[in-house]
């Protein structure tokens, strides 16, 4: 249990409050972790690089498919094995898959931490446009069209060394929040993240009110077919999704360690990742219908299809869409509009702040559960996390093809979770896990079940087929560094190679302590016995801490003083 956990970690005044306080607390804060840079910043630039000559509505809709087909489930699985098992990702494998699948949960936390390397040089713009706001506000004001504000996110992100302080500022504030402990965080997300969204939804409503805004919401909601045999719009909307959502990255797992039996896992897997996504929509609504208007009304002479072309290509490599256009919207507005750029990236820096506590937090609980105290796995967790991530800080190319490597890895660590549920069981995941563990939820039904074991492990290898595939086949005669073969940005060896490196590591590692058989795995695997007698079997246990019914008379179990 919770209370476990932070006997483990060694000292009383670390020991942090058993549950969230309740539903509504449960939720901003979960928002708080998935709502954010990936919204904001990645889902506009990943929708426009995968918009057809006649429009982008095929992403929007094989997205949405994925939301439902992948994300919700896997993140339905992160709920139930964090409220259940009491431990991270890495010791939840291990207890419900067994020692030799230490790797499996490795993989995901590994993974996730990766991003979170590169995710922290995001956040360190959004801190930057908060101080760059209020200088331009100050002085020469707002960029009020897209070169001048090229001109600004170029000489931040290329020309000079603030994304390296930025970087470093943005893990100490998600670091610092870690070491405090969840109380305040969940009070903190309780303002930041209501705020956020209404901020969200202000400028999505401004920007539906300038001149030929429709314009660029109609080529957002504009089919075309052909884009359906495009690999790349497959693969990127299922990664953005994942990315979106934060499913398979296990975040929600630590998150979901201080959840009761009381919080319905079922309704929250589905009620959380659909807002998210509903917030991203939002979010590209805004920029859309951004540059379409401030395009059509500088550059008359541009065709939709050289206003797409500028899209996809806004800042360097690509990665600077909302820094560039949303200046230039909010410049429209005067002062007014100085101060709600002001705020936009306040909230915004929040928001990411909120998403990078999530990453720490997972693995300083990881370190945690193998005996490090939060009060020095953290320090180790942000030095580790800045020295990784100060490459992609000083190069927007670096940041780029991590971006693509671990964002598609995702896809790998959502086969992870669904081995997972495989290997401990189709029945016991659903009742013991959920149905009877729970109380006051929506039923695991079968149909979803099925698409955990089986519909989701086909979209996984089925993408990761197709997508090599086609790289293959479609970058066998690109110039030199471009090639599947070559060692580029983002070609086929790179990924792979960066892939089996981390496999190799972790299965190296596993093998390692199998065999050393560490006090941790030797204390956990230790299976109590219970006398039904004294209990008229009115539970089980599985493992300590873990058991699955209520007890005699009504009443609950010690395994559940926690929940209270």
């Amino acid at each position: 249990m919770a209370k476990d956990r932070q006997e483990e970690s060694g000292t009383a005044e670390e020991t942090e409050q058993k549950a969230f306080s309740s539903s509504a607390a449960i939720i901003f804060s979960c928002l708080g972790t998935v709502v954010g840079t990936g919204n904001i910043w990645r889902f506009p630039r990943i929708a426009a690089q995968n918009s057809a000559t006649q429009g982008t509505l095929i992403f929007l809709a094989t997205w949405i498919i994925f939301l439902f087909l992948w994300s919700s489930p896997m993140l339905l699985i992160e709920y139930a094995v964090g409220r259940y098992f009491k431990k991270s990702p890495i010791q939840s494998f291990r207890i419900a898959m067994g020692d030799k699948f230490l790797w499996c949960g490795s993989w995901v936390t590994m993974v996730t931490f990766m991003i979170s390397c590169y995710y922290s040089v995001v956040l360190g713009w959004c801190l930057y446009y908060v101080f760059k706001s209020v200088q331009l506000s100050v002085t020469t004001g707002l960029p009020s069209s897209e070169p001048e504000s090229l001109a600004v996110f170029q000489e931040f992100a290329e020309n000079s060394s603030w994304p390296i302080l930025t970087h470093f500022l943005s893990i100490l504030f998600a670091g610092a929040c870690v070491i405090g402990g969840i109380t305040w965080i969940e009070k903190a997300n309780m303002v930041l993240v209501p705020t956020l969204l209404l901020i969200i939804v202000f400028t999505y409503c401004w920007s539906l009110l300038r001149d030929y805004s429709d314009y660029g919401i109609r080529f957002l909601f504009t089919p075309d077919i052909d884009a359906l045999k495009d690999t790349r719009l497959w693969v990127d909307s299922a990664s953005q999704n994942a990315f979106d959502t934060g499913a398979a990255m296990g975040l929600i797992v630590p998150y979901a360690t201080y959840m009761t039996r009381k919080n319905g896992v079922v309704r929250f897997s589905m009620f959380i990742p659909t807002m998210n996504n509903f917030v991203s929509l939002l979010c590209a609504l805004t920029i859309f219908s951004t540059v379409f208007s401030t395009l059509i009304q500088t550059q008359s002479t541009l065709s939709r299809t050289g206003i797409v072309e500028i899209i996809k290509q806004s800042g360097p490599a690509s990665t600077g869409l909302t820094f560039i256009w949303i200046p230039v919207l909010f410049g429209q507005f005067d002062v007014f509009g100085s101060i709600l750029c002001v705020l936009f990236f306040l909230c915004l820096s929040f928001a990411g702040v909120s998403s990078l506590i999530a990453n720490i937090e997972l693995t300083s609980l990881t370190l945690q559960d193998f005996g490090i105290p939060r009060k020095f796995g953290t320090p180790i967790v942000i030095g580790v996390t800045f020295l990784i991530g100060l490459p992609s800080a000083i190069s927007v190319t670096i940041l780029r093809n991590q971006d693509f490597v671990w964002g598609f890895a995702l896809m790998i660590s959502g086969i992870m979770f669904q081995l997972l549920v495989i290997k401990y069981g189709f029945r016991a995941f659903q009742n013991e896990v959920v149905n009877n563990y729970g109380t006051n939820d929506w039923p695991l039904t079968i149909v979803t079940m099925i698409i955990i074991v089986v519909v989701a492990p086909i979209e996984a290898i089925g993408l990761l087929v197709w997508w090599g595939y086609e790289i293959i086949s479609s970058t066998s005669d690109a110039p030199s560094g471009e090639r599947w073969f070559d060692y580029g940005v983002e070609t086929f060896m790179t990924v792979i190679t960066e892939w089996l490196t981390l496999l190799i590591l972790l299965l190296f590692v596993n093998v390692l302590v199998y065999y050393m058989r560490p006090a941790f795995m030797q204390a956990d695997n230790k299976v109590q016995q219970i006398d039904e007698s004294e209990n008229d079997g009115a539970f089980e246990m599985k493992h300590p801490g873990l058991y699955t019914r209520e007890g005699a008379n009504g009443q609950d179990n010690v395994a559940y003083a926690n929940d209270k």
